[in-house]
């Protein structure tokens, strides 16, 4: 079943169709002609080669400056600044997956197992895998794994099959979302090293090798350089900070908006402008959330170069406009309420049952 209950207004109206056409095309295949008229599909080498550029120098220069100044607790203000780099390091590697940067997928796949699993320690194979699938089936609670239950649960229905520790947290989970988030950049290590062990991973000993040596060199550099207990807190600081920013880019795009489940699975533009959360802003916004906040732009069209989704939003809109389909966007700081206030929502029954008891 489909559910709009928990979403904004302006979703929950909507009706999802199958998107055909009298004339026996689709509503995304006419989107398609007039993206691809604009060239918004094309390409942009010199604009991925100065970005690739930025940040594999604000690494090095990061690394540097760790160096340079040695055992001292002004470290920890090169930890908050090394995790808005491995942040945005992150956000290339989403790029490669996506093909935005390189037609082959062989050559994406060299650039992303270098910048994700040897420059941040992230599996690029599990990651790809498990975007992959998000991409297909936003919101599905069945086919996403972004909302399967885990720590937290997204719908009532999971709150009230939850038990362990989502059945703990779940009551208070938007109180406690992004205190959680400080584990995020941990639990990514984790999840790699997980998928590297498995048989089933491809270019495991490759990914494997790349992961291992981030990790070695990692670990090797703050203690080296730093005493034990300024190591200890460098490591905490910028793997709590890395956590948070990852999720406060990812949060926004998603959360609190329609889901589906079972067999309901409307047709690919609905499918993907439904569960999307565009957010406004400026030069700014577009740098820090990577180009994510046109989240709407992005699901659409994967592989398009992030530079061009600012440009796509306003066909896009138009378009959704002219056949009827709801385009949710907001402000950044609304976007985490609206985030917020859902997770608190669906928590309900939890905090019913422990009311009960």
């Amino acid at each position: 079943m489909t559910t709009f209950s928990d979403a904004p207004a302006a979703a929950s109206a909507a009706v999802p169709d199958r998107g055909h056409r009298p004339d026996g095309g689709s509503d995304f295949a006419r989107l398609s002609q007039r993206i691809t008229a604009a060239g918004l599909l094309r390409r942009r080498p010199r604009y991925y080669a100065a970005r690739l550029t930025v940040v594999t120098g604000l690494l090095a220069g990061g690394w540097a400056a760790f160096v340079a100044i040695g055992d001292s607790w002004w470290q920890l203000a090169v930890a908050a600044v090394m995790a808005l780099v491995f942040g945005q390091i992150a956000l290339v590697a989403h790029d490669l997956a996506h093909r935005q940067v390189f037609r082959q997928q062989s050559t994406s796949a060299i650039w992303g197992r270098l910048f994700g699993n040897l420059g941040i320690g992230m599996s690029y194979g599990w990651w790809m895998n498990k975007h992959t699938r998000h991409h297909a089936n936003p919101n599905h609670e069945e086919l996403d794994p972004d909302v399967a239950p885990d720590i937290l649960v997204w719908s009532t229905d999971q709150a009230r099959d939850s038990s362990g520790l989502a059945r703990f947290i779940g009551g208070h989970q938007a109180f406690l979302f992004f205190p959680l988030l400080t584990l995020e950049g941990f639990n990514l290590h984790v999840s790699s090293a997980r998928a590297l062990l498995s048989p089933s991973m491809k270019s495991r000993r490759l990914e494997g090798g790349l992961f291992l040596l981030h990790m070695t060199a990692y670990l090797s550099t703050l203690f080296l350089v730093l005493s034990p207990g300024r190591a200890i807190a460098f490591l905490a600081v910028h793997q709590c900070l890395f956590g948070v920013y990852l999720g406060s880019i990812f949060a926004p795009n998603h959360k609190g908006m329609p889901t589906f489940s079972g067999d309901d699975r409307p047709d690919f533009l609905r499918r993907q402008v439904l569960t999307s959360r565009n957010v406004r802003g400026g030069a700014v916004t577009d740098v820090l959330l990577g180009g994510l906040n046109y989240q709407i732009e992005h699901h659409l069209f994967p592989s398009m170069p992030s530079p061009h989704l600012r440009r796509a939003r306003t066909v896009v809109r138009a378009y959704c406009e002219e056949i009827g389909v709801p385009y949710h966007e907001t402000g950044l700081l609304r976007s985490y309420r609206e985030a917020l206030t859902h997770l608190h929502r669906v928590g309900a029954p939890i905090r019913q049952l422990r009311r009960a008891t």
